[in-house]
């Protein structure tokens, strides 16, 4: 007699509808809900579904988090301070498409409701000098959790990150001065995969890097109140590619740029960048001058490829002295020095879509003069090209359409 086997991993079932045609097939997927909350300790996935994110959630060393795509998670305001943090030896894996992103979000849709992605890993920092001019090599975390990072693991692996958006985070927290932005990584390393990010409408920056070697691809900064993008502590990623950022409302600088005053030559790459401000944008409160488009200070360097620029115009004036923006700012005389004039700093092929000046100083102490290969204007400079698709549209705004 012939024995039947059924392998359960490969039993589908079908339920036909009761149709005059029988071979109509319906077919369902259920979708999965929960709460996200407390220590994440042993690995576990997610399948596609609707999450409510409680509190603090730790991904802790050992474990791995993982999110199917077309799952939204959602943050309340009212239930304390939501965040998902990857402590160091933690991963999160979220595979999202184009078409079914992983979204991050808050219930009241306002802007700093919460701490938004964080991840920590052992990759190399740069925070700082002795008094003896030795380099410092650890810094503890701004975003009130003190934790402490760097380290000298250049491949970290945190994870892979792929077509997630972040909505309305950049949450202050405890005395209000501690902040977290869309996206915080510190001393990631380059084993770590970051594709098709989006962060949205947050109450501080889109993306900060703390030190560290991961590179970053296809990132959109849309209506943030701080700087679309931010590093310090000598971040060092150097196949980083189509980024885009898109200021309406309030915003601070498009790129701010810094390595905590340590002079240095290992400044990231950053190619196929564009940087818009929307007319009538205004700046952060509290920072009425941080107006341009790149700003570089306290020995930031790198170099950046295919840039197009637009609508960085703003004018402030106090007292009687009046600051307009400009394409690059250098903000301090020994970033000029060390940076700018020994060649560190490359602004290649930069179109200006507007009237916004070329470049500037922070003060009227030195003068900024590029070498003439570093920085060379492009008329024909296309900026980031990205991938449309669901992933790029929030409540019906296609947050390309500004590309």
């Amino acid at each position: 007699m012939k024995k039947l086997v059924f392998s359960l991993a490969l039993l589908t079932l079908v339920f036909t509808s009761c149709t005059s045609s029988d071979n109509e097939t319906v077919t369902t997927t259920p979708t999965a809900t929960g709460d996200i909350t407390g220590d994440v300790t042993t690995s576990k996935t997610y399948t596609k579904g609707t999450y409510k994110l409680i509190g603090a959630v730790r991904i802790k060393s050992g474990a791995t988090l993982t999110f199917e795509a077309g799952s939204v998670i959602t943050a309340d305001v009212t239930d304390g301070s939501d965040v998902l943090l990857v402590e160091n030896g933690g991963k999160l894996n979220i595979s999202g498409t184009a078409a079914e992103p992983v979204v991050f979000t808050e219930k009241s849709k306002t802007a700093g409701s919460w701490g938004g992605i964080i991840m920590f890993g052992d990759a190399p920092i740069v925070s700082g000098k002795t008094s003896d001019g030795t380099p410092i090599t650890t810094a503890t975390s701004e975003d009130g959790t003190n934790i402490v990072y760097g380290g000298t693991n250049a491949s970290h692996n945190g994870g892979s990150l792929k077509y997630v958006r972040v909505e309305y985070a950049g949450k202050k927290i405890l005395d209000g001065n501690s902040e977290m932005n869309g996206f915080s990584f510190y001393s990631v390393g380059s084993g770590t995969v970051l594709e098709n990010l989006v962060a949205y409408k947050g109450a501080d920056d889109g993306f900060e890097f703390y030190g560290g070697t991961v590179s970053a691809k296809n990132l959109i900064s849309y209506g943030n109140t701080d700087d679309s993008f931010d590093w310090q502590d000598g971040w060092q990623g150097q196949a980083n590619t189509n980024w885009y950022a898109y200021q309406t409302g309030a915003g601070n600088y498009g790129m701010e740029i810094e390595s905590k005053s340590v002079n240095n030559s290992f400044g990231p790459k950053v190619s196929n960048i564009t940087l818009r401000r929307a007319a009538g944008t205004v700046t952060e409160s509290g920072n009425p001058t941080e107006i341009d488009a790149f700003q570089f200070k306290k020995e930031g360097n790198g170099e950046y490829s295919n840039v197009v620029i637009s609508g960085y115009t703003n004018t402030v004036t106090s007292g009687t002295t009046t600051t307009n923006a400009v394409a690059v700012r250098i903000q301090d005389a020994n970033t000029n020095t060390n940076q700018v004039l020994s060649g560190k700093i490359k602004m290649l092929n930069v179109k200006i879509s507007d009237n916004t000046p070329l470049s500037g100083a922070g003060a009227s102490t030195f003068t900024v003069a590029f070498p003439s290969a570093n920085y060379t204007t492009s008329t024909s400079a296309t900026g980031a090209a990205l991938t449309p698709g669901t992933w790029a549209i929030v409540d019906g705004v296609n947050l390309l359409g500004n590309l």
